[in-house]
C-alpha cells in the first residue's frame, strides 16, 4: 500500500457475522484505498456474507465458533506472511475506509506503535453511535488514563498496528473485550499510541450484535467492565512479579 511516508504491506482484517448487505460494498471501498489484501473472517454467518465478500475481492476465512475476539484472532493468523501492518474495520459498513491511509501511516512512519481512528473526534452520522457506546468509550478512556497515563477517547474497531508487535501482545480475549484488551496491553507495554479523527456512518445493513438492543448493549458493557478490571489486575501482577524478579537477580 502506498502511504504518505512510503510503501508498506497492509492487510485489513474485517470480522463479520451476517453482514451480507454491507460487506461487498465495504470490501470494494477498502480495496480502492490500495491495501494489499482484505481478510474477511466469517464468524458463523447464516446468510451470504462469505459469498458476497469473496465476490468483491476479499479472501475469506472461517471461524465457526462465534466471538468477536476469536474472529479477529483468526484474521491475524491468516494474513499474508510478508504483512507489515494489520488494520481492523467492522464489517457493517459504519467505518469509512477513506481514512485507512491516515491511520496506517501513523504506524508505517513510526510516529506511533498503535494508531486508532476516533469516532468521537471525527464526524458522525446522526444515530450511528448509541449513547451507551459514547459513554463506554469515555469511561474506558478515563480508566486507562488513570491506570496507564494514556488518553483514549474511544474503543473504535478502526485501528492499525505492526503485525509483529500485535502478535507479541499476548491477546487472549475471545469476545467483545478484544478491542479494550488491545488498548490496555499496548498502554501497559509502554507503546506510543495516537488517535486520528475518523468519520463514522450508520451501518449499511443487518442488525447490530451489541448496540442494536438494550440487553445486548448492557451485556457488552458488563463484559468491557469486567475485562478491564481483570486485565488491569493481571497486567499489574505481572509487572510487580517482573520487578521483584529483577531486584532478586540484581541482589
Amino acid at each position: 500500500m502506498q502511504l504518505p511516508s512510503g510503501h508498506a504491506i497492509v492487510s485489513v482484517v474485517v470480522p463479520c457475522l451476517n453482514e451480507a448487505e454491507a460487506i461487498g460494498p465495504l470490501v470494494l471501498e477498502i480495496l480502492a484505498e490500495g491495501v494489499d489484501e482484505v481478510v474477511v473472517v466469517d464468524n458463523g454467518s447464516t446468510d451470504a456474507t462469505a459469498k458476497a465478500a469473496a465476490a468483491a475481492g476479499a479472501r475469506v476465512v472461517f471461524e465457526p465458533v462465534r466471538g468477536y475476539g476469536r474472529a479477529c484472532a483468526a484474521g491475524v493468523a491468516s494474513v499474508r506472511s510478508d504483512c507489515d501492518i494489520v488494520a481492523f474495520l467492522d464489517g457493517d459498513g459504519s467505518d469509512v475506509p477513506a481514512f485507512l491511509p491516515q491511520v496506517a501511516d501513523e504506524v508505517a512512519s513510526s510516529r506511533a506503535d498503535f494508531a486508532m481512528g476516533s469516532r468521537l473526534k471525527g464526524r458522525r452520522e446522526p444515530g450511528s453511535m448509541t449513547p451507551q457506546q459514547l459513554v463506554a468509550g469515555r469511561i474506558a478512556g478515563l480508566l486507562m488514563q488513570a491506570a496507564y497515563g494514556v488518553t483514549f477517547s474511544d474503543m473504535s474497531p478502526f485501528r492499525a498496528m505492526r503485525l509483529a508487535s500485535l502478535r507479541d501482545l499476548g491477546m487472549a480475549e475471545t469476545t467483545y473485550g478484544w478491542n479494550l484488551e488491545m488498548q490496555m496491553r499496548v498502554a501497559a507495554a509502554g507503546f506510543s499510541c495516537v488517535e486520528r479523527p475518523v468519520d463514522h456512518r450508520c451501518r449499511r445493513g443487518g442488525v447490530s450484535k451489541v448496540s442494536g438492543n438494550l440487553r445486548a448493549g448492557l451485556a457488552a458493557a458488563g463484559k468491557i467492565t469486567t475485562t478491564f478490571l481483570r486485565l488491569w489486575w493481571q497486567l499489574r501482577s505481572r509487572s510487580v512479579a517482573s520487578s521483584t524478579h529483577a531486584r532478586q537477580a540484581l541482589g
